[in-house]
């Protein structure tokens, strides 16, 4: 079930929008996006903290939080011209794993299916298992792909004797149906992890995976553009995964499992604005932030305006869509659009 409020921390939502209970669908009738908190760290493997996060993201803000957030870049104002709804946490506890797992996914089931985007607030990435199944249960079988950014593929089996933590999701989600592993676009990876008995099943599941050797020599926008087509070939819509360490912990040292040489914080905010604004978003998740080893809010300053950045693009999407003039990066700031 979930809470009214948040489990750690002041009882505030994301930059002061307003509440809205997940157990009532008429309270965010009609919301375009509903902003939910997965609190927990219990699948991690190194260094727990994450289920901090949430809270960390959605005071993470030097302006006013007074529901107002106009992008310098698409000239929209997302909180604004979107209907977005926080809808508190999901009560999770690290002792109870399958649990948490399913209150999650329920949450965000009953999110999707009202017609709203889920996006939630992690939490380490366990939960990618329950809310890319919750988004996906929504819509058509089948028809929903994953574009996940993150330094480690998180396709492991069994670890610590456990089926489900934060190195597994992927490979649970594939195996219960909900993502075809060959509409399963990974973007980011490095390091020294997983051995080739792992590398063996994804490739066997048709899995697409960027490693940053490949996206330094043939650019991030070429690895993006094609993993935008694959997504969208026989898919619908889109899950969109973020584990903030994707980036270089230089650009994001808050998180359990730092991994060196990844993404700078502009290139994943860039990524992340064109994803959102161009294929259609069906469920988001933004995870492990872990503040008890963030540097002065660095990681949670970024966590936070990459999910302003998506809903920015949500909102100029839509903008476009209704027919008025179409963003142009290239295009001078002062130009009145």
């Amino acid at each position: 079930m979930s809470r009214y409020g948040s489990m750690f921390g002041p009882d505030i939502t994301f930059l002061g929008v307003e509440r809205c209970d997940v157990n009532d669908s008429a309270s965010y009738q009609g919301a375009d996006v509903v902003i939910i908190g997965a609190p927990f760290d219990g699948g991690t493997t190194h260094r727990p903290g994450a289920r901090f996060g949430p809270q960390a993201l959605r005071q993470a803000c030097y302006h006013e939080h007074n529901s107002s957030r106009p992008s310098l870049a698409l000239r929209v104002d997302a909180l604004s011209d979107l209907r977005v709804l926080d809808a508190g946490d999901v009560e999770c506890y690290s002792g109870d794993i399958e649990g948490s797992l399913e209150a999650i996914e329920e949450a965000v089931h009953r999110i999707a299916g009202s017609g709203a985007i889920p996006l939630v607030l992690g939490g380490d990435h366990t939960i990618a298992l329950p809310d890319a199944r919750g988004t996906a249960r929504a819509h058509a079988a089948g028809r929903t792909s994953m574009i996940h950014f993150d330094a480690h593929a998180d396709t492991g089996d069994i670890a610590f004797g456990h089926l489900y933590g934060h190195g597994q999701p992927m490979r649970r989600l594939i195996e219960s149906g909900a993502i075809r592993g060959d509409r399963f676009l990974q973007i980011g990876l490095r390091g020294y992890w997983p051995e080739p008995t792992t590398l063996k099943w994804m490739a066997e599941q048709q899995m697409r995976s960027y490693e940053m050797t490949e996206i330094v020599a043939r650019s991030l926008e070429e690895c993006l553009t094609e993993a935008s087509a694959i997504a969208l070939n026989e898919c619908d819509q889109v899950f969109l995964s973020v584990d903030i360490d994707v980036c270089d912990p230089g650009h994001a040292p808050g998180t359990g499992t730092p991994e060196p040489g990844g993404l700078t914080a502009r290139q994943l905010l860039d990524a992340v604005r064109r994803i959102c604004y161009e294929l259609p978003v069906a469920g988001m998740e933004l995870v492990e932030v872990a503040p008890p080893y963030d540097h002065a809010d660095v990681t949670a300053y970024l966590g936070n305006r990459v999910i302003l950045e998506a809903l920015s693009a949500m909102a100029r999407r839509r903008k476009d869509d209704q027919g008025g003039p179409r963003w142009d990066p290239h295009q001078p700031l002062l130009d009145g659009r």
